[in-house]
C-alpha cells in the first residue's frame, strides 16, 4: 500500500472536496480520484459516497480513518521532522580548495560562518593533479574549482571571480623582465603541465597544447602540486600559468611573473557530487555567490563610474 494512496484518503476525509483535495496535495483532481480507486480496490470496498455535489465518508471509510489517523499522523510527523533536519545546516562541512586559499576562499567561508554559525567549516587541501578524486571519495562535500566542468556526475555553481592568468619563469629567464607577453609568445616557452588523473579539459586549462593560432606550446614536463610546478620554474626547467591571485600569493626572489595577454579568464567556482548535494552544500553556494557579488560592487564603487567613451 503506498503513502501517497493513504495521504490523499486522509485529506479528502477532511475536505470532502477533490478540488481542495488536490490543491492541499499539489495534484489534479483527476489524480486524487485515482488514488482514491486503488486504495479502494486494495481494501474491497468504497470508502467514499461520490455525488455530483457531495462528498462523504462510508461507514467503511470512518472506520478505516478512525484505525488509520493514529498510525498516519505518526508517520506524517516523522517525516515533516526528517525533512526539517534535512533542511537544517548544522554539523560540518568539508571544503576543497586548490594550492592557495585566495580572497574568494576565505570570503566565501566567513559569509558562510556567519550566516550558519551553527555549521563548522573544515579546509582540505585539494592537489593540481586529482581536482574531483577527494570529492568522488567523499573527502570533501563540496570544492573550489576552475569552470567550466565537463563532469557528468558533478554539479557546479556560478563563477566567483573572473581573473587573468600571469606567466611564471624562473628570474633567470629572458621573459623575467617583461611587463607582459601576448599568449602567442607561449609557443616560445615550455610549460610545465600536470600529471595524474586530472581529467584532459583540466590538464590543457594549467598548460594549453598550442596558442589560439594553432602554433603548438612545448611540454616541459609534469608535476601533481603548484609547489612541485614552482621549483621547477625556480630551476629554469620550464613556465608554469598561474591565475592573477595565486601568482600574488606565491612572490618569491627566484620567480618572476608575467601577465599574459589574450588568454581566456580563469573563472573559479565550486563543484560537488549530484548524489550527494545536501542543505549545506546548497548554503554555501548561495554563500559563496553572495560574496561574490557583493566583493564585485565594493570594487564598482571603488573605481567610480566608467568614463563615457
Amino acid at each position: 500500500m503506498e503513502f501517497r494512496e493513504l495521504e490523499c484518503f486522509v485529506v479528502l476525509s477532511e475536505e470532502l472536496h477533490f478540488a481542495r483535495t488536490a490543491e492541499r496535495l499539489y495534484l489534479s483532481p483527476g489524480r486524487v480520484s485515482q488514488l482514491v480507486h486503488s486504495l479502494e480496490v486494495r481494501l474491497g470496498g468504497r470508502l467514499f459516497h461520490r455525488t455530483s455535489r457531495r462528498v462523504r465518508l462510508t461507514s467503511l471509510g470512518e472506520r478505516f480513518l478512525a484505525d488509520l489517523r493514529p498510525s498516519y499522523d505518526g508517520i506524517a510527523n516523522a517525516v515533516g521532522r526528517a525533512k526539517a533536519a534535512a533542511r537544517e545546516v548544522t554539523g560540518v562541512i568539508r571544503l576543497g580548495f586548490l594550492a592557495t586559499p585566495t580572497d574568494v576562499v576565505t570570503g566565501s567561508v566567513r559569509a558562510f560562518e556567519d550566516r550558519y554559525p551553527g555549521c563548522e567549516t573544515e579546509l582540505v587541501e585539494i592537489p593540481l593533479s586529482d581536482p574531483f578524486g577527494k570529492l568522488r571519495a567523499g573527502q570533501v562535500d563540496i570544492t573550489f574549482t576552475l569552470l567550466p566542468v565537463d563532469e557528468p556526475d558533478l554539479a557546479t555553481g556560478e563563477g566567483l571571480n573572473r581573473v587573468s592568468y600571469q606567466l611564471g619563469v624562473s628570474s633567470r629567464h629572458p621573459l623575467a623582465t617583461r611587463t607582459s607577453i601576448d599568449v602567442e609568445e607561449l609557443a616560445g616557452v615550455s610549460l610545465i603541465g600536470l600529471d595524474g588523473p586530472a581529467p584532459r579539459t583540466w590538464r590543457e586549462r594549467v598548460a594549453p597544447p598550442a596558442t589560439p593560432s594553432g602554433r603548438p606550446i612545448p611540454l616541459a614536463g609534469t608535476v601533481s602540486t603548484s609547489q612541485e610546478g614552482l621549483t621547477q620554474v625556480a630551476l629554469n626547467r620550464g613556465g608554469m600559468l598561474f591565475c592573477t591571485p595565486t601568482a600574488a600569493h606565491h612572490r618569491r626572489p627566484d620567480v618572476s611573473f608575467v601577465p599574459v595577454m589574450g588568454l581566456p579568464p580563469s573563472i573559479l567556482g565550486l563543484a560537488w557530487v549530484k548524489a550527494a548535494e545536501t542543505a549545506a552544500t546548497r548554503a554555501f553556494t548561495e554563500a559563496a555567490a553572495g560574496h561574490a557579488l557583493g566583493t564585485a560592487a565594493l570594487k564598482d564603487c571603488r573605481d567610480g563610474p566608467s568614463s563615457p567613451s
